[in-house]
């Protein structure tokens, strides 16, 4: 390919790249979009990111909010954005089974966010009038709970939008946080992760001026703003070694060898469904005794409890404390 065709491939690219970064929900400037850019490498100036925010404004569903400067840029509500249209049936039906999942776990503003990508996994699911089997997928595919459905606590609004941006970009938050006794607070935080778990979110953060991490729950978030000063992420802090240690539940005990003996009928789901990767199954008569290192949480008292007659001898060793 020559010059000419490789400076027009490049400049597919870049628009490309600036299309998939307008958002629908909000709105972005020129300034943030060129800045986002740059980071990823495309070396152009503010005013040729301007000038391309201008066409595809013209050409593609994009509204330009010129009330006051800066401008900003989104999609239209009722514009269909910039998505893959080369989904597999395999991942379009993924993303269905997503969708039933996360239906009745998030918040409906977070679920708003993500309609263009089920709406894109439903269309690619039907994509002609004569396909008979991609009509019928949708039907033939469900998300089934385990447990007790419930539904989400509503997150005051905005608060979503706002912890989001500052955790992708690593700015700082300021926010007021309101604890299940009623005290209200209101502080500057690092936002380092965001965890489902069940119906509610999660944000792993760290105070500034203070070296511990801790947990809030985004429903008890009042308000919240996203800063524009940046923050370097500390290094030692990894999101799964937190969750690994109880941080989103009530904390952890540390890791322990659990033992117990559960009735064959109540606890063969266990043989599929390991308790963790070491875990050791031996019948004995009608029983299995099951041995797995796991964290000692709540959530396993909970979920040793709801066997109820059908699980005994249950004995915990300190993991550290077992021979090698």
């Amino acid at each position: 390919m020559g010059a000419k065709g490789g400076e027009g491939m490049e400049a597919v690219i870049f628009t490309l790249e600036l299309l998939r970064r307008i958002p629908k929900n909000r709105k972005v400037t020129a300034s943030q979009l060129h800045e986002q850019l740059c980071a990823a490498g495309f070396d152009r100036d503010l005013r040729t990111v301007q000038r391309q925010l201008e066409a595809l404004s013209e050409q593609f569903g994009i509204e330009r909010d010129d009330r006051s400067k800066p401008y900003g840029y989104r999609w239209r509500s009722d514009a269909k954005g910039f998505c893959l249209p080369m989904l597999t049936e395999q991942q379009s039906v993924l993303l269905a089974l997503a969708e039933q999942q996360l239906r009745n776990l998030l918040p409906a503003g977070l679920m708003k966010s993500m309609q263009g990508f089920f709406e894109q996994a439903r269309y690619n699911l039907v994509p002609e009038e004569s396909r008979a089997q991609g009509k019928d997928w949708l039907s033939k595919v469900r998300s089934v709970s385990e447990t007790q459905p419930l539904l989400p606590p509503k997150i005051a609004p905005g608060v979503f939008e706002e912890v989001s941006n500052a955790l992708y970009e690593d700015r700082w938050l300021r926010v007021c946080y309101e604890n299940k006794s009623g005290r209200r607070t209101t502080g500057e935080v690092m936002p380092l992760g965001l965890a489902q778990k069940g119906p509610r979110l999660y944000l792993a953060c760290r105070y500034r001026d203070y070296d511990d991490d801790r947990t809030l729950a985004l429903q008890r978030i009042t308000s919240a703003k996203a800063l524009t000063l940046r923050f370097d992420r500390p290094p030692e802090f990894d999101l799964r070694r937190f969750d690994a240690e109880g941080q989103f539940g009530l904390g952890s005990q540390g890791r322990i060898r659990l033992r117990f003996r559960v009735r064959k009928g109540a606890g063969a789901h266990l043989l599929e469904t390991p308790l963790s990767t070491d875990q050791e199954v031996r019948e004995v008569g009608d029983e299995l005794e099951v041995t797995a290192t796991v964290e000692d949480t709540f959530e396993l008292e909970k979920w040793l409890l709801g066997f109820g007659a059908d699980i005994s001898e249950i004995r915990k060793e300190p993991a550290a404390e077992l021979p090698s």
